[in-house]
């Protein structure tokens, strides 16, 4: 087959969807692998390296997609606003994050032009499918980059030092949600020496924290009907939104740092830190919301900006992977390869749709929307193509 890696265009975006010692794993393989010139610069990988790997470098990228069996992808679709259907050829399969909650029409046209679009979102939360969890690679690289940006902007030392000068106490962090990327921020956090507690409503996260050194912090009422079959945290009644509230009220005001990683996939996230508990905390205190593109957990949050709160720095980054691209790029091309050896057998795609992995991924195949996100949701009809307002929306884990 030909592959093409044409390049990210989303702003800001330095990861690649390939780099070139898995893109070497393909050529060896037989296959053919097209690279725009510089997709690899954000990551540090020359076009010299690609050709090294066995690839073709070519300057448009759309020379890379136009005769290309396989595109790949890190943002694409609604993931990567500048980005349309009409980049892809009519039988291509396209593979990446490509913001299925966000897609509308595109879909249709994904269709009617035969195009397979597997949207990397929608990864189960199975043990066979972990080499591909490249939504998973992408949140670990966030937590710990979450915790090292705390620790620069914090005005004090995180460690417990005991000087002949005096005694340095550890900083306080609070990490809410324990996933993935909360999990790592814990742990980057206390590597660091900062004293950390953390909360998530899955009642199971609770040992996960503290085999990590930290303490957890509990409404008292988590269940596990509050996360579902894959582990993401869902939405909470009411009365479990106020008596979190009321827990986080004691936590939020004692930390020098907070880091919330919270979301629902294709809806808002939960915002339980008011602006309140915020103004609580002490001057030049840190706060980073990884749930900032999808509303923010924190009332201050401005998705993509640093404001100032009651003399609280709040951040709200939205893409911290490309902020590390070079280890962010490794994991993602792992994924993709890993990803690839599913679908591919005997040198071309076969699509399996009785697989789950291929089931749970799979947007539109044999020109027919499958959208299985919505009918997950019973958002859809049976080929999942309703428009609704959930659908619409931004997904919170990119």
């Amino acid at each position: 087959m030909i592959i093409s890696v044409p390049g990210e265009t989303a702003q800001g975006e330095t990861r690649v969807a390939l780099i070139p010692p898995v893109a070497e794993q393909l050529t060896e393989e037989g296959h053919d692998v097209y690279v725009t010139s510089g997709a690899g610069e954000g990551a540090d990988w020359s076009d010299d390296e690609y050709r090294e790997a066995g690839c073709e470098v070519l300057e448009e990228r759309s020379e890379v997609t136009e005769g290309s069996d396989v595109v790949l992808e890190v943002r694409g679709l609604a993931a990567d606003e500048k980005s349309t259907t009409d980049r892809y050829r009519e039988g291509q399969t396209v593979i990446g994050f490509l913001g299925p909650y966000g897609l509308d029409g595109e879909l249709e046209d994904l269709a009617d032009r035969n195009i397979d679009a597997f949207a990397l979102e929608l990864m189960p939360r199975i043990s066979r499918a972990q080499s591909m969890d490249a939504v998973s690679s992408m949140d670990s690289v966030s937590g710990y980059r979450a915790a090292t940006i705390a620790a620069e902007s914090l005005p004090k030392m995180l460690p417990m030092e005991m000087t002949a000068a005096g005694t340095v106490q550890p900083a306080d962090a609070f990490v809410l949600g324990a996933g993935v990327a909360g999990l790592k921020a814990i742990a980057t956090a206390e590597r660091l020496g900062a004293s950390t507690v953390a909360n998530d409503v899955r009642p199971e996260a609770k040992e996960e924290v503290e085999s990590l050194g930290a303490d957890f912090v509990s409404v008292g009422e988590e269940t596990e009907g509050m996360s579902d079959e894959e582990g993401y945290a869902t939405e909470q009644e009411k009365s479990f939104e106020q008596k979190q509230k009321e827990m986080l009220m004691g936590v939020v005001p004692e930390a020098d740092i907070v880091i919330t990683t919270a979301a629902i996939p294709g809806r808002p996230a939960p915002q339980p830190i008011t602006s309140e508990m915020i103004e609580e905390m002490e001057d030049g205190s840190v706060v980073v919301d990884l749930a900032a593109e999808s509303g923010g957990n924190c009332e201050p949050t401005v998705a993509g900006e640093t404001v100032e709160h009651g003399g609280v720095e709040v951040r709200g980054p939205t893409n911290l992977p490309a902020t590390i691209p070079q280890t962010a790029s490794y994991l993602y091309s792992n994924n993709m390869k890993n990803f690839l050896d599913l679908l591919i057998s005997d040198g071309d795609i076969d699509i399996d749709t009785e697989d789950e992995i291929v089931d749970s991924t799979l947007l539109t195949h044999d020109g027919e929307v499958r959208a299985p996100h919505r009918q997950e949701e019973g958002e859809g009809d049976e080929d999942g193509s309703d428009e609704t307002e959930d659908a619409e929306k931004k997904e919170a884990g990119e």
